[in-house]
């Protein structure tokens, strides 16, 4: 699946969620709904490497708590450069993989 397919997908989803609860996904919730999930990744990250606390969970459960929240900022990063109309793999190939030439 490429980049354009996972955002289509992850954009169905996204605005199904919207409708049911009501909510209007405009400039400045993408933002800071990336910025929620980012914290959710470092509360997750601080936990699985023991540097806040695990309130129960399993080395398991923090790993998986850890990759869903890697998950959760990947689709809303992607959902917020669709709402942006930004072409994620154009923009990393000329700012990421130009270095490999």
């Amino acid at each position: 699946m490429d980049l354009r397919e996972l955002s289509d997908e992850i954009e169905s989803i996204s605005q199904r969620y919207a409708d049911k609860i009501g909510i209007e996904r405009d400039d400045t919730w993408f933002l800071l709904k990336l910025q929620e999930e980012v914290g959710e990744l470092t509360q997750a990250f601080l936990m699985l490497t023991g540097r806040a606390r695990q309130k129960g969970r399993t080395e398991e459960e923090l790993g998986d708590e850890f990759r869903a929240e890697l998950a959760d900022v990947v689709c809303h990063v992607l959902l917020m450069a669709r709402h942006h109309g930004v072409d994620l793999e154009a923009e990393v190939e000329r700012k990421w993989l130009a270095w490999k030439r």
